[in-house]
């Protein structure tokens, strides 16, 4: 494209989902349900972990981690999204995209490490129960952590150093409610196929490392489990992967129908897919692995329980 064809744009346009304001109220009033549910039931989650020493295992200290992942990721694109509706506006900064962008790709990374090494976590309880607490020591948990945060932030800036670069069109419109990656790609007037060379190439590497995690801890959990003589043995071991099973089924398979072909195909289909992974698996996460933890429903209840005679003894 002609450099005269170029401009230097101050800030993008989010059309959201509708353009009739029923809708939108709709969505809004969605939005906002979805949100405080998830900032409410993830802290709890965190509240229910950090004051119940019985928690404090390796398994839980994963659980936390992924809790305040899920408050921060939800928290990269609703909250602006909430706040343009009130304000009549759907306007977003430059700046403001650009930080979406790298959140938004630091926060959905973390949540896949933390997938990968809660799998392999269940993979050394139920194939090498009697090294559980030799292997999984508090200084591997946190190297892992860690290791996680410090890989996951670097791929950001990646990307979003290579978008910068980028120059864009008089078209500053993004068919989405928040600064994806793919949306803004295709508004660019510049060749972005650097940009698409490194989301299959370290993007992929990035993506392949805790899922390979999964997969691996998942098949020798699957043929230790096989051998197990008695049908109770089999379903307790599995009850403490079913959580961790749903949660993954729906972040990957909500990401691998859409981030793994070109950003020039994205398409509006695309769009609607996002918000299970930004909006909906964040929300539903508390609630996968508390209805089927009994350790976390007894935590949970142990903090009404001291609520409530709190309440009793101070009357407010």
């Amino acid at each position: 494209m002609n450099r005269e064809n170029r401009t230097s744009i101050s800030g993008f346009f989010l059309l959201g989902f509708s353009e009739l304001p029923e809708q939108q109220q709709i969505i809004f009033q969605l939005f906002l349900c979805i949100y405080l549910v998830t900032v409410v039931g993830n802290l709890l989650i965190l509240l229910a972990i950090s004051l119940d020493a019985h928690l404090h295992t390796p398994m839980y200290f994963f659980l936390a981690n992924l809790s305040f992942v899920d408050i921060c990721f939800s928290s990269v694109t609703v909250p602006k999204s909430l706040v343009n509706h009130i304000l009549r506006s759907k306007s977003i900064f430059y700046i403001e995209c650009m930080l979406q962008i790298y959140f938004f790709i630091t926060f959905i990374n973390m949540d896949g490490f933390l997938l990968g090494v809660m799998a392999y976590d269940r993979y050394v309880a139920i194939c090498h129960p009697l090294h559980y607490t030799t292997i999984m020591c508090p200084k591997l948990c946190i190297i892992l952590v860690m290791v996680s945060w410090i890989i996951t932030h670097l791929h950001a800036l990646l990307h979003t150093l290579l978008i910068v670069q980028l120059s864009f069109c008089a078209d500053n419109t993004i068919h989405h409610f928040f600064c994806d990656p793919y949306p803004v790609l295709k508004l660019s007037c510049s060749d972005t196929y650097l940009n698409d060379l490194m989301v299959f190439t370290v993007g992929g590497m990035v993506f392949m490392i805790p899922f390979m995690s999964i997969t691996i801890s998942y098949a020798y959990i699957f043929s230790k489990v096989v051998k197990i003589p008695s049908t109770h043995g089999i379903k307790k071991a599995l009850s403490t992967c079913g959580s961790h099973l749903i949660v993954v089924s729906l972040f990957y398979g909500a990401i691998m129908g859409i981030y793994l072909h070109p950003s020039s195909s994205y398409s509006t289909q695309d769009m609607a897919a996002t918000v299970i992974f930004t909006v909906v698996t964040p929300m539903l996460n508390p609630f996968i692995y508390s209805l089927r933890n009994r350790d976390i429903k007894a935590a949970l209840g142990k903090i009404k329980r001291k609520l409530i005679k709190d309440y009793r003894i101070t009357g407010f």
